[in-house]
């Protein structure tokens, strides 16, 4: 692999042997001291033209972990305040010696421009509307993990609920979770379902409660929105948030994720330390893993992990 822009530009291959490596980064990430010299001598940017905590914090630790060089840019900080392209940012900073460049933007489709413009490998730390595959393959990772598979997730029924029309970790999960073998619902009212739906959808969440193995809730992005796309919130709490009564109908091993930030009393009115099944904290952890995996995977081939 060069880069990774998509779950599908990856393919099913790929996906299950990022997936293996991130179960070695585990292990590395329990020892004593978390940290391997596999990529010495490597330099990887990480280039976010959004606000982003948990992408960026965990691919710095990710790359350290492994002895990267890391540098952070923020567009606050930098020339792009001064008029300064997009392109004449990658180009000056890959300059300076870069290796791989993790890029976060608010437009559809820039890490496939970018990498017209460096030879360094490109990673998507989410696009626009568009994709976000780190974190599609954290949730896999979290589901396969949490509910002891190896391999694929064939069988596995997971529901996604919530703001899908703006989503772009629901449009990279349900790649992955499909790729995978799961049978995916998307769980929203029409308004805020994408024009063409990638899977079968409802806007009954209690139709389906009972029956899923993984309840994914997403937030409402009202920064992307343009217009009053439901009622009130109070609304939508009432027909898609996870309330106490839902709750308790959700099958005993069935768990319950969020990518975060969590919006408290509208997707989730419930505490999730209280819900035997919620493995949100998990999939920040995980995340630290798999980004360990991602970079392995493009820019360690051949190298150890010795400690």
């Amino acid at each position: 692999m060069k880069h990774l822009r998509s779950i599908a530009e990856a393919g099913p291959e790929a996906l299950i042997r990022l997936l293996d490596h991130t179960d070695t980064m585990v292990e590395v990430n329990e020892r004593p001291v978390p940290k391997v010299p596999a990529l010495r001598g490597k330099t990887v940017c990480n280039l976010f033209f959004e606000d982003s905590t948990r992408t960026r914090l965990s691919f710095e630790t990710a790359a350290k972990r492994l002895s990267a060089d890391v540098m952070t840019f923020t567009v606050k900080d930098s020339s792009v305040n001064k008029g300064e392209s997009l392109r004449d940012t990658i180009e000056t900073v890959a300059a300076m010696g870069v290796d791989a460049f993790v890029i976060r933007h608010r437009s559809s489709g820039v890490p496939w421009q970018v990498s017209a413009w460096t030879t360094a490998s490109i990673i998507n730390g989410g696009d626009g509307w568009h994709a976000h595959p780190t974190q599609a393959l954290l949730d896999a990772y979290t589901v396969r993990s949490a509910l002891g598979r190896s391999g694929g997730l064939d069988g596995v029924h997971i529901a996604i609920v919530g703001d899908i029309r703006h989503s772009r970790v629901a449009r990279s999960d349900v790649e992955a979770f499909t790729m995978l073998g799961a049978d995916v619902t998307l769980v929203a009212p029409a308004t805020l379902l994408p024009p063409v739906a990638s899977a079968p959808t409802t806007d009954d969440l209690d139709s389906v409660i009972e029956k899923v193995d993984v309840l994914y809730l997403l937030r409402m992005q009202r920064e992307r929105m343009t217009e009053a796309l439901v009622p009130s919130l109070r609304e939508y709490s009432t027909r898609y948030g996870l309330t106490p009564e839902r709750a308790a109908r959700l099958q005993e091993h069935a768990l319950v994720m969020h990518p975060g930030p969590m919006n408290r009393g509208v997707e989730i009115l419930v505490d999730p330390a209280e819900l035997p099944g919620a493995v949100i904290t998990q999939q920040v952890t995980n995340g630290v893993a798999v980004r360990m995996a991602v970079l392995f995977e493009l820019l360690g081939a051949g190298s150890g992990l010795t400690s």
